[in-house]
């Protein structure tokens, strides 16, 4: 009899192609932080393409819930008003070097995510996101996602994109690896992706 997770007793392991490895991160005693990690199972490299940009568009939403968010690009901002101009997605130039992208449906994620996932952009969840916050991005403009830092407690998550490196940050006072997981479970489903808690 074979066990669970042989594959008709070839005695491989039948897992899944892709992982999404959801940890704490230790960024400092007043930073509270989880990672989020996709990787192919088996090379344990992370997933790019399309694939890697269908599988984020899908948890985008599910981890923002029924919340407002939007996303912030700080880099190659031409490209980006030209590409979200093209498409018919709104945006807003936000500060000198910072463009703000409210609410994108999950089909313009795709298409997003497809184009920049070279760049590294934030996302901004909560009541909060709902009004331009000209601080945040103000300093977003000359910092970076740096400026997350001193923001994200006003916010349900921060979050920082490196999609390139299969690769999200989470800072958020309220969520944790387990509501993280339960939150994206359901929506990736369809990509067959088996999500763990690294010890």
């Amino acid at each position: 009899m074979s066990s669970p997770g042989n594959a008709l007793g070839s005695g491989a392991l039948d897992l899944p192609p892709f992982s999404l490895d959801v940890e704490v991160l230790s960024l400092g005693a007043d930073v509270k932080a989880v990672g989020l990690e996709l990787l192919e199972t088996e090379s344990r490299e992370p997933v790019r393409g399309t694939k890697a940009a269908q599988i984020w568009s899908a948890a985008f939403p599910a981890l923002a819930g029924e919340e407002f968010y939007v996303l912030d690009f700080f880099s190659h901002l031409d490209r980006v008003r030209d590409f979200c101009s093209t498409r018919e997605i709104p945006f807003r130039d936000a500060a000198e070097r910072c463009l703000v992208i409210p609410k994108p449906t999950q089909e313009q994620l795709l298409d997003i995510f497809t184009r920049f996932e070279a760049e590294t952009f934030g996302m901004r969840v909560g009541p909060a996101a709902e009004k331009p916050d000209p601080v945040v991005e103000g300093e977003l403009s000359k910092r970076g996602l740096d400026a997350y830092q001193s923001a994200y407690k006003r916010y349900t998550f921060c979050a920082v994109c490196e999609l390139e490196d299969g690769w999200i940050t989470l800072l958020s006072e309220t969520l944790w690896p387990s509501e993280v997981i339960r939150r994206v479970r359901p929506a990736l489903q369809l990509f067959d992706v088996h999500i763990a808690r690294p010890n």
